[in-house]
Parts: structure tokens; sequence; C-alpha cells
């Protein structure tokens, strides 16, 4: 059986959900919160403390993340342990931002309590949604993702940007239509890929 580990894992990840469609793939859920003891789609959940992943490795075939590196305080120490559980051949899949995308740009700018009040209303997210968590953005670049993953033996084999649906103007119609023709540019031209987003990344560990 092919094994793989999820970082930050709550109830609402659809990473999880797709996972556990697939017989032969058994999915562990790791978090910093207890709501991934809830998530009904993972074969095991744990807790950790954002750090040290609280597994013997080697011991997966993949290692999968959505919108984490950006609030990881110290990223090498993250591909590091990434790469300890991870089996030869084993790869990391992940998604993160693009530290260089405007919304990113602000987002660094601003303090964490404004994040607070303007992010879930932004993306028009219903009333009890989770607060965004502090973020860092200390691995969100093409050059960073590439040189963490090589110091921790990982040999990237797609690095890739791109700019989807700008969720961030769903509350505003003027503001959604602003950010599509943004989309639209940058998707477009490859020369402005430095620009897109989000980054989506896989890197390998060496073996036979």
């Amino acid at each position: 059986m092919a094994n793989a580990a999820q970082n930050a894992c709550r109830p609402a990840s659809r990473l999880a959900a797709i996972g556990s469609r697939l017989s032969a793939i058994g999915v562990a859920g790791v978090d910093i919160c207890d709501e991934v003891r809830s998530n009904p789609f993972l074969k095991a959940a744990h807790i950790y403390d954002g750090r040290a992943l609280p597994f013997e490795g080697p011991c997966f075939d993949a290692c999968v993340s959505d919108y984490v590196l950006e609030h990881i305080e110290d990223p090498r120490q993250h591909f590091c342990e990434v790469a300890r559980i991870l089996k030869p051949r084993g790869t990391d899949c992940f998604r993160t931002p693009n530290s260089w995308h405007y919304v990113w740009v602000a987002a660094r700018l601003l303090p964490h309590k404004i994040h607070l009040l303007l992010a879930n209303r932004l993306r028009s997210l219903p009333p009890g949604a989770h607060d965004p968590y502090p973020t860092f953005y200390r691995a969100n670049t093409f050059q960073a993702v590439r040189k963490l993953s090589t110091a921790a033996g990982l040999t990237p084999v797609e690095i890739s940007l791109i700019e989807k649906e700008p969720s961030y103007g769903a509350n505003s119609a003027a503001l959604f239509f602003t950010m599509m023709a943004y989309e639209r540019l940058v998707n477009r031209w490859e020369l402005l890929k430095v620009m897109r987003v989000n980054i989506l990344a896989a890197a390998q560990k060496p073996g036979h």
C-alpha cells in the first residue's frame, strides 16, 4: 500500500477527500489544531507543534501540503523533516503563495490584526470560518523553494507558477473583474510568470 502524509489537514480539506477515494492510498494527516481529528477522510490523524513531524521515518511515499509553507516559521527545518519521513523516491508536493504577487505583498505589509478583520470578508467566507493564521513567507519564491528543497536533500522535479481565480475579489464585482483581467494577462505571457499568485512544486527524495 502507498502511504501519504498531508500537512494542515482539517475536515474541510479537499485533498484528503481525494486521496481517500484511491483505495491503494492511506492518508495520515497532521495539523497544529485538533480539528484534524474530526476529518473523516484520514486513516490516521496527528496534532504536532508545527516543527517536528510526529512520524518515524522514512515511512511515506508522498507528502502533500496546501497553503502551509507561508505559515512555517523555520522552512529549513520543515523541508528537512519532510525529507526525513519520505521513503527513497518519495515526493513532496505543495502549493504555496508566491511572495511577489500583489495580494501577498499587501499581506506582508499589513499587521496580522488587519488580516483578521479583512481576509475572510474579502473572500466571502461564511460566519464562523476559521481566522487566518499568522504568516511568515520565508519559503515563498521560486528561488527559495529550489534552495530549501535542495539543501534538505530533495531534488526539485517541477516548480510552476500559476494565477488562479481571484478569490480575494469575491465580495466585489468591480474588484473581481479587475483581478480577473490581471489573471488573464499574467497567465498569457510567460515573461510575467513571476507575478503569478501561486507556486506549485514537487521535489523527490533520491533513491532506488
